[in-house]
């Protein structure tokens, strides 16, 4: 069997929708065909970029895809109730107890109504992974973002740093969970200040091939006199937790511009001329699968919804990998300047 081609994975939050990550992740080790470098992500990205870890760690390819099985039916678990409707028409809603609780979190803090700051989701870390271990012989770099709460400014936690808090403050809504203190400050969800961060990927990487998995679209249907204030409620959220990833995108499309329009460019081979690009880019997107959800579903914490997003991603990856699994290690299968300029 050849090598394994290296490749960096993007991958971006999305609360109960990285599931499809999930699914997407679970076909590529399957696939076999790609090993792994650099790991980034933030929110549900983080939590599936840290468990692919800790289950390569300890098992390898099988015992990653166990280990995120394990994570997304274990968080499933934490929820002693089913808190989704669906509809006859297979549409996915929060019960209608959720939608008021949600509504009412607005007007609260969580220290005022979760004042013991419990949390499902720290214990839960807690049994799976191995963050002693993950700190002192991480298989892949591993960077996990989260969002300085007092300045703004986006903190990554490398591999050798790691801990139960930052990864939960890479997933922390501020209101609805009790933000984390990492030596002495507050750190809030990763998405707002990368989702996912991309430069550390392209920083002292073995593998010059990124993938990025995606499930906020990049771009929505055309807004309407008409729309709700839940919709608009939505796009603002969705712009926010995408901005910080285009802008760096943006930049990066127009670094390429800029090597593209010098003189010698067209007449003397890329790698010659020290031009060659420093990293290729492939992308799959679960905007196409998921744009039936209601955004609401990003909260919806239930078995059956995880699984079917489960197979949804992994009908993505299997798209993907049979169009452009021939493109690693020799170009770009996404067009950057269509996407992002």
């Amino acid at each position: 069997m050849p090598s394994p081609r290296l490749l960096n994975l993007g991958l971006q939050g999305g609360g109960a929708h990285g599931a499809f990550t999930w699914g997407v992740l679970d076909a590529l080790l399957e696939d076999g065909r790609f090993g792994f470098d650099g790991l980034s992500g933030s929110s549900a990205g983080a939590m599936n970029a840290v468990m692919l870890a800790q289950g390569w760690m300890s098992g390898g390819r099988d015992g990653a895809r166990a280990a995120l099985r394990r994570f997304w039916t274990s968080l499933a678990d934490t929820m002693p109730v089913d808190v989704t409707q669906q509809d006859a028409d297979g549409g996915v809603h929060l019960a209608p107890m959720v939608k008021w609780w949600m509504a009412w979190a607005h007007y609260v803090s969580p220290a005022q109504f979760n004042p013991l700051g419990v949390n499902p989701l720290r214990q839960l870390l807690l049994d799976q992974v191995d963050f002693d271990g993950l700190r002192r012989r991480c298989p892949f770099r591993l960077f996990v973002a989260a969002t300085h709460a007092d300045s703004g400014r986006l903190r990554l936690f490398g591999a050798p740093e790691l801990g139960v808090d930052a990864v939960l403050a890479s997933a922390c809504m501020p209101t609805v969970f009790h933000a984390p203190r990492i030596a002495g400050q507050t750190y809030w969800d990763g998405g707002y200040a990368a989702n996912p961060a991309v430069f550390p990927l392209l920083d002292g990487a073995r593998a010059r091939d990124t993938l990025l998995v995606l499930l906020s679209p990049l771009e929505w249907p055309p807004t309407q006199p008409t729309d709700t204030a839940q919709e608009l409620h939505a796009r603002v959220a969705e712009i926010a937790f995408t901005s910080a990833f285009r802008r760096e995108m943006q930049a990066l499309v127009r670094e390429r511009a800029r090597v593209a329009r010098r003189p010698w460019h067209r007449w003397i081979p890329r790698a010659w001329s020290g031009d060659e690009p420093a990293a290729r880019f492939h992308l799959i997107e679960a905007g196409p699968e998921l744009e039936h959800l209601a955004g609401e579903t990003r909260l919806a914490v239930n078995a059956r919804f995880f699984e079917t997003l489960h197979q949804l991603g992994r009908a993505s990856a299997g798209r993907w990998l049979a169009q452009h699994a021939d493109a690693v290690g020799r170009r770009d299968s996404v067009d950057l300047a269509a996407k992002f300029a």
